[in-house]
């Protein structure tokens, strides 16, 4: 219970932090990108320093970055798919989920994932 409460603690203050860097940013669109991943990825790894050491956060973040980079490769492949394609909303994002989980899986069999 204790983990969870020092979750709820530690991911509202950090999701607090972004939002006022986010709010004192021009455009105001950078409120959102700020808002939710980096806080919420922050108070994760740091609980995850606390409670299983450096090496354990050190492969939790690199699985984080193998999913953004999934994320990203998701991303192009929608916009792809909606443009140049003229797929309707839905089957692109089925579509490409398939980039997402290839690259995210390529990403841990290539480089490793969690220890």
């Amino acid at each position: 219970m204790t983990e969870y409460i020092l979750r709820f603690v530690a991911g509202g203050v950090i999701v607090s932090a972004f939002a006022i860097l986010g709010d004192m940013l021009r455009p105001k669109s950078f409120g959102g990108l700020l808002g939710a991943a980096p806080s919420v990825a922050l108070a994760t790894l740091s609980i995850a320093v606390v409670q299983h050491g450096p090496q354990y956060a050190a492969a939790e973040s690199r699985t984080m970055i193998y999913g953004a980079a999934a994320l990203a490769c998701y991303s192009v492949a929608v916009c792809q798919l909606l443009m140049r394609y003229r797929c309707g909303a839905l089957p692109a994002t089925i579509m490409a989920s398939v980039v997402w989980l290839a690259v995210a899986f390529a990403l841990l069999a290539g480089f490793g994932g969690a220890a």
